[in-house]
C-alpha cells in the first residue's frame, strides 16, 4: 500500500468537508398517500402530519415516518376523494406539504397552469438546493397527482440568471478556490460552448489532490448549476 501523508488526507477530508452542502430529497411514504376525512365546514386543524418528504430509517433497520406538528393560521376546508384542477385546489394541496418545505427554510409558489401542466417556483433554500429537482419530482408532483388526477406534469420555473460568460464562472470558482487551496490545488475554466442552445457546457481543469474527488467535481457542478439557473447545464472536466 502506498503511503499517504496524513496531512495531505486532512487537507482533502476538509476539502470535501467545506465544499459539502446539501438539502433533504425525499419520497411520499405509503402511508400518506389518498384523501382526507371531509369536513363539514371549514376548520383550524392542530394536527400531527406525516412528511409527504421524508422516510428515515429506525431502530435496526427499521423504518420510520418523521412527522411534524403543524396548526393551520387560517381555516382550510378538506374534501374526500379526487379534486379539480383549478388554482385554489393546487394551493389546498400545496398548503398540506408547505410546513415541510418552511421548516427546511422554504416554500412554493403556483407561477402557472396551463392546461394539465402546473408550474411551481420553489423559493427559498429549496430554490438553491442541489434536489430540488428531486423534491418536485418526488413529492410534490407525486402528491398533486394523487389529490388532482387531470394534472399531467408539474414542472419547476427557474428564475432567470446571470449570462452563461466566463467573468460569471470565475465568480462561482472564486468561492471555491479557498477550499482547494488547503490541499494544495487549483482550478480554472477551460471553455464555455453551446451558449444559448439547449445544452450548454462549461469546461474547467482542477488539479491537485481535490481532482480526484468525485464528490468535490459534483458540489462544483451544482454550484454553477444554481448560479446560472440553465437547463440542461453540463459541466465536463478537462
Amino acid at each position: 500500500m502506498r503511503y499517504q501523508s496524513p496531512t495531505l488526507l486532512l487537507s482533502t477530508a476538509a476539502v470535501a468537508t467545506g465544499l459539502l452542502c446539501s438539502c433533504a430529497a425525499f419520497t411520499v411514504p405509503s402511508s400518506h398517500r389518498g384523501g382526507v376525512a371531509a369536513q363539514s365546514r371549514p376548520t383550524f386543524l392542530p394536527m400531527t402530519i406525516v412528511s409527504p418528504f421524508d422516510n428515515t430509517e429506525g431502530e435496526n433497520g427499521t423504518e420510520s415516518t418523521a412527522t411534524a406538528t403543524y396548526t393551520s393560521t387560517a381555516p382550510t376546508e378538506l374534501e374526500e376523494g379526487p379534486l379539480e384542477l383549478t388554482w385554489d385546489n393546487v394551493e389546498i394541496v400545496l398548503d398540506e406539504m408547505r410546513p415541510y418545505l418552511i421548516q427546511d427554510g422554504g416554500n412554493v409558489a403556483i407561477q402557472e397552469i396551463d392546461g394539465p401542466v402546473v408550474r411551481l417556483e420553489l423559493q427559498g433554500a429549496c430554490g438553491t438546493c442541489p434536489s430540488s429537482t428531486q423534491t418536485m419530482k418526488m413529492g410534490l408532483e407525486r402528491k398533486l397527482k394523487e389529490r388532482i388526477p387531470e394534472i399531467q406534469e408539474v414542472v419547476q420555473s427557474m428564475p432567470e440568471g446571470p449570462e452563461l460568460v466566463t467573468d460569471q464562472v470565475e465568480v462561482v470558482l472564486d468561492g471555491v478556490r479557498p477550499f482547494l487551496q488547503v490541499a494544495g490545488g487549483t482550478i480554472e475554466c477551460v471553455s464555455i460552448t453551446g451558449e444559448g442552445g439547449l445544452q450548454p457546457m462549461v469546461t474547467l481543469k482542477m488539479e491537485g489532490s481535490s481532482a480526484s474527488l468525485n464528490s468535490v467535481k459534483l458540489e462544483i457542478a451544482q454550484r454553477l448549476q444554481r448560479h446560472f439557473m440553465i437547463a440542461g447545464l453540463r459541466v465536463e472536466w478537462g
